[in-house]
């Protein structure tokens, strides 16, 4: 088993909120992230699969391919977008790093032929990331 990782960028927009919660709730626990109008982050995401080498040309996964379906899956789906409203798995979840990770993963899950997806790593800032794995067995 070989593990390979692809990073993409995207710019996109997000605030955090919970509509059952008073306006001075949502500042109190979420700051100036609470802004409706929201802001905006240039995120990382590294994607890692793991598989066998191909004995033939040499690659667990075909580098263009795994390229393009990030491009398909997730950077034309954020790329340039206000999450909380242009994206749907966004409209009844906040888009916390840690939720962006797991939809990404989602959106990746069983696409990428010939590896299995290990993990997505997603950059907000560069000290800021989350890690997600998918479930894991038992839990």
């Amino acid at each position: 088993m070989i593990f390979l990782t692809r990073k993409a960028e995207f710019s996109a927009a997000h605030f955090y909120w919970i509509d059952s919660w008073s306006q001075e709730e949502n500042e109190r626990v979420f700051g100036k992230c609470a802004n409706r109008n929201g802001h905006g982050h240039n995120y990382t995401v590294e994607v890692t699969v793991g598989g066998e080498v191909d004995p033939v040309n040499g690659f667990v996964v075909d580098l263009k391919e795994l390229k393009d379906i990030l491009d398909r899956e997730v950077v034309s789906v954020y790329d340039h977008r206000h999450l909380n409203y242009e994206v749907p798995e966004f409209r009844t979840a906040i888009p916390t790093t840690e939720n962006i990770a797991i939809a990404i993963w989602n959106r990746l899950e069983g696409k990428i032929p010939k590896a299995h997806l290990h993990r997505v790593r997603l950059y907000e800032t560069h000290d800021l990331f989350a890690d997600y794995y998918g479930e894991l067995d038992g839990e």
